[in-house]
C-alpha cells in the first residue's frame, strides 16, 4: 500500500475508534472549542478512480448537504467570516459556530455548491487567486496527474539526476505521483512549475487549459459575489507557497490580489487564505504581512478547531478539512468534537501562533 493511502487508512481507523467508543463525546467539552472554519475545494459528482491523487480535493454535493444538516443538528450556527471575526474579537461565544470556506474559485462552487448554500441560507467564503480568475493559472498538481494518467513512463531530472518512473499500472502511477509531487513541493516554486510545464508540453497539454475548464472567470465571480451570503477572500495572485518567496514578492502576492479583487468586484477583501497553508508555505513572516495589509483574518491548513485564544492569532487560524477521503458523517462528528486535533497537538489550544 502506498504511504499516503496507508496513513489515510490509519487515520480513518483512529476516527472510527473514537466514534464507536464515544471518546469524542467525552472529550468534546474540553476539545470542541468555540467553533471551526471548514475548508473545501471542489464540490462535484465526479466519481473516484483507482488513480485519483487529487480526489481528496473533491466532495459530493450530497455530502455538502449532509454536512450542513449535521453541523446544525450538533448545535452549531453557520456564520460568515465577518461574523466569526466579530465573535472572536468581542469574546461572544454563547453558541458554537461554523464557517464554510472554499479555496481557489472552482466553477462547481457556483454551479453546484452555491445552490446548496442558498437552499440552506448558509454564508460561505471563496478564496480567489486573481490569476485563476484570469484563467492564467497553472494548476500544476492537476496537470501532473493528467500527465501520469496518460503515459506509461515519466522521465525527469530530479536533484541533478534523471529519474524514470514506470507508470503503466495504477499502483505505479500512484507511487510516481506521490514521489514527484513531494519533490515539487520541496523545490523552488518557479522551478517546480517549469518542470510540470515541460512534462505536459510533450502531450500538448497546458495548465491554462485546465484553468479555463475548471475555474470561474470574473463575470462568474461577480454573479456569485452579488449574493450577500458570499464573501470573496484573497488567495494571492499566482497561488505560490509564499513562505518560499522573498518578502517583497510575498507582499506583492498578498497585496496585489487584494487590490485586483477590489477593482474587479467593488469590495476590498477582508479575509485571506495562504495557498497550501502548511508550515512550509506560511509562517510568522506571512502572518505579520497579513496583519500589515489589513486583513481581518487569514487561514492556514493547519488542522484544528477554534478556541477563544485564537482571537490573539487571527492571521494564523486553523481549519478543519472536509475532503473526499472522509465523506462519512461518523468522521465528521468526531472531527467537529475537536478530539483528534487535541490529541494530535498535545492538547495545545493554539498550535500555530501568528
Amino acid at each position: 500500500m502506498e504511504a499516503g493511502q496507508a496513513l489515510t487508512t490509519l487515520r480513518k481507523a483512529a476516527l472510527k475508534s473514537l466514534y464507536y467508543t464515544g471518546g469524542h463525546r467525552l472529550l468534546a467539552p474540553l476539545t470542541q472549542g468555540v467553533g471551526a472554519i471548514l475548508m473545501l475545494h471542489q464540490v462535484t459528482a465526479t466519481e473516484r478512480r483507482n488513480f485519483d491523487p487529487n480526489g481528496p480535493l473533491r466532495i459530493s454535493p450530497e455530502f455538502l448537504d449532509q454536512t450542513i444538516r449535521l453541523v446544525r443538528e450538533r448545535g452549531f450556527e453557520t456564520v460568515s467570516l465577518d461574523e466569526a471575526h466579530r465573535r472572536m474579537v468581542d469574546g461572544d461565544f454563547e453558541r458554537p459556530f461554523i464557517v464554510f470556506t472554499l479555496d481557489d474559485g472552482y466553477r462547481d462552487n457556483l454551479e453546484i455548491a452555491y445552490p446548496i448554500f442558498r437552499k440552506h441560507e448558509v454564508p460561505f467564503c471563496i478564496y480567489v487567486p486573481t490569476s485563476y480568475a484570469d484563467h492564467e493559472a497553472e494548476l500544476w498538481w492537476l496537470t501532473l496527474e493528467q500527465v501520469i494518467r496518460d503515459v506509461d513512463e515519466v522521465s525527469l531530472k530530479m536533484d541533478g539526476s534523471v529519474r524514470r518512473f514506470t507508470t503503466a499500472r495504477d499502483p505505479e502511477k500512484v507511487q510516481a505521483f506521490h514521489q514527484i509531487y513531494t519533490w515539487l513541493r520541496r523545490i523552488d516554486e518557479d522551478q517546480a512549475r517549469g518542470v510540470v510545464r515541460e512534462l505536459s508540453r510533450g502531450l500538448g497539454r497546458t495548465g491554462t487549459e485546465l484553468a479555463r475548464s475548471l475555474l470561474m472567470g470574473w463575470e462568474e465571480l461577480r454573479r456569485i459575489a452579488a449574493d450577500p451570503l458570499c464573501t470573496i477572500g484573497a488567495h494571492t495572485v499566482g497561488h505560490y507557497a509564499i513562505a518560499k518567496l522573498s518578502e517583497a514578492r510575498a507582499r506583492y502576492e498578498m497585496e496585489e490580489c487584494l487590490f485586483r479583487l477590489e477593482r474587479e468586484l467593488g469590495v476590498r477583501p477582508r479575509h485571506f487564505s495562504y495557498p497550501y497553508g502548511s508550515p512550509d508555505a506560511a509562517g510568522p513572516r506571512e502572518f505579520r504581512l497579513a496583519r500589515e495589509l489589513g486583513y481581518r483574518t487569514a487561514v492556514t491548513t493547519h488542522k484544528g478547531v477554534l478556541f477563544a485564544e485564537h482571537s490573539a492569532h487571527l492571521t494564523a487560524l486553523p481549519r478543519l478539512s472536509i475532503n473526499g477521503d472522509y465523506e462519512d458523517p461518523r468522521f465528521l462528528s468526531v472531527l467537529l468534537s475537536g478530539a483528534p486535533f487535541a490529541l494530535l497537538n498535545g492538547f495545545r489550544r493554539v498550535a500555530v501562533a501568528g
